[in-house]
């Protein structure tokens, strides 16, 4: 079966609402999602979306904070672009239904987090990314010109290697065409053509064995975008939350905001001791890289398998009133914030490199752009300051729809596209296979390129991946397809690259931190 649509959207967090709102003016927009429709990472986004709303803030002081948290690597252009757009971008999504907190006096009540140097974080209590999800979906429902296909799975993206022509990374005039796409509700695969492709698939926290994304996040846009030989910049730089509930057997880890420490929380060893003064002046709102490796560090020296986050000498209305749901996830377990310490571990949170984007979202293959947490676009450098990465979403949805908008006037579809072949495969006989697989993909990141590395680390990481990945494609070449599959051989596409990227940086820089080239944490 073939579909043509106008815009393909593969994702339905942030990124992809945004853009569909935008674009739906101009053509047929047609989103593809893996599971319900409200499922992404941007549901989980706890803490907000950082703006400069109000004096004594400015967008000079967001743009330093943000330089400063990237340790020399972000784009300054980019940086200025995405701050300097905060506030239009932010009534935007106001208009569009999405509510954030006030004070008694109506002003927006800005939080405070790592790296941040004003109160700048809108949020809507303890569940900003569900309130933008929330308002966004219900704008995209009402367009009669926007379709969602949710249970949809994004197998590989289209380019001229489907009509037989060879396609390298060195060749500059890739397209993109579309996708196969697998229903997941009749097990058919399907062909969707399309004049402009949007990737918007979010992050890859599954390829760590402990994430605070859900089961979805494993890395399928980046993959599909690696295999098709587009540009991929960054992936060393993946960071990992300082604060999840420490809560065994639970999946995936459930988040402590970032705004807990900006509200008071204060980190402590087991014992009760204040840590964070010995890696850097900011202490508990130090930037997320310095804040987990030092979190790392503890751990490892004193053999404990968690650290504390203390709120109890904090104002118990107003940690409710901001926190519930965090207060009442803590009371779930046996733990009252206001009376106990919070058991908290870093878990991997957030990709900060991803597909190479240009500032109208453009990726190295004509037609195919890729906005959110699967592009990157230099904002974020070499490490994420908190709360920016809903900002990034939306801007760069903004101006990737302008684009993408002005283009389509004179794109055609492809003709010529061949249906997917599945001859020849069968359904594996042991789905063992697959599982033992996956768990031995994230043994291998966790374990080898995690918070801390090196470069035996890195070696034994790639020796065993290599392994991995032939097996994998092996398996491929003659398994029906399943997300599962899938699912698998793209983690494994994105762990091959983020151990290549990390070993060609002989450098200590941001969220990529190796014992072989050390600086000190501050």
């Amino acid at each position: 079966m073939n579909m043509k649509t106008d815009f393909l959207i593969i994702g339905s967090g942030i990124a992809g609402l945004s853009y569909a709102l935008k674009a739906a003016a101009f053509g047929k927009v047609c989103m593809i999602t893996k599971a319900d429709e409200d499922e992404s990472n941007t549901k989980y986004a706890q803490g907000g979306i950082a703006a400069v709303m109000y004096s004594p803030d400015s967008y000079q002081k967001h743009i330093e904070d943000t330089l400063i948290a990237g340790d020399g690597l972000c784009d300054e252009e980019v940086v200025k672009m995405v701050i300097t757009e905060s506030a239009q971008r932010i009534n935007e999504l106001i208009e569009q239904g999405a509510k954030f907190d006030k004070t008694a006096n109506g002003d927006y009540d800005l939080a405070k987090e790592g790296g941040h140097s004003e109160h700048r974080i809108l949020h809507h209590k303890d569940n900003t990314g569900f309130e933008i999800e929330r308002a966004l979906l219900a704008a995209v429902h009402e367009h009669p010109n926007i379709e969602i296909l949710d249970h949809y799975f994004a197998i590989d993206i289209l380019t001229q290697h489907h009509l037989g022509i060879e396609v390298n990374s060195r060749k500059p005039d890739i397209e993109c065409y579309g996708a196969y796409i697998l229903n997941l509700r009749t097990n058919k695969i399907e062909t969707i053509l399309a004049k402009i492709i949007l990737m918007a698939s979010g992050g890859a926290g599954n390829v760590y064995a402990t994430t605070t994304n859900p089961f979805i996040a494993t890395g399928d846009g980046v993959a599909m975008v690696y295999r098709a030989k587009g540009k991929i910049e960054g992936m060393e730089f993946y960071q990992f939350h300082p604060t999840s509930l420490y809560n065994p057997g639970e999946s995936p880890s459930y988040l402590i905001s970032e705004a807990v420490r900006g509200f008071g929380g204060i980190l402590k060893t087991i014992d009760g001791q204040e840590f964070m003064q010995k890696y850097d002046a900011r202490k508990s709102l130090a930037p997320r890289d310095i804040v987990a490796r030092a979190i790392d560090n503890e751990m490892k020296i004193r053999g404990d398998d968690y650290v504390y986050l203390d709120c109890r000498h904090l104002n118990k209305e107003e940690l409710i009133k901001h926190f519930p749901n965090i207060y009442q996830k803590c009371l779930s377990i046996g733990i009252d914030m206001l009376k106990d310490y919070i058991p908290v571990v870093p878990a991997a949170h957030y990709m900060c490199g991803g597909i190479k984007v240009d500032k109208k979202g453009r990726s190295s293959i004509g037609r195919l752009y890729a906005a959110g947490e699967c592009s990157s676009t230099g904002l974020h450098g070499a490490n994420r300051l908190a709360s920016n990465s809903l900002l990034e979403a939306v801007v760069y949805a903004h101006f990737a729809a302008l684009d993408g908008i002005e283009k389509i006037k004179t794109l055609n579809f492809c003709e010529g596209i061949p249906d997917w072949n599945a001859e020849g495969t069968a359904y594996p006989e042991e789905m063992v296979l697959l599982i033992q697989s996956l768990r031995e993909v994230q043994a291998i990141m966790t374990n080898y390129v995690g918070i801390v590395r090196s470069d035996l680390r890195l070696q034994r990481a790639f020796d065993r991946l290599e392994i991995l990945y032939k097996e994998n494609e092996a398996l491929y070449l003659k398994t029906t397809i399943s997300p599962k599959l899938c699912e698998l051989r793209n983690l494994i596409n994105v762990a091959y690259i983020i151990i290549k990227h990390a070993r060609q940086r002989k450098e200590s820089r941001g969220l990529h931190y190796t014992v072989n080239y050390p600086k000190v944490l501050s």
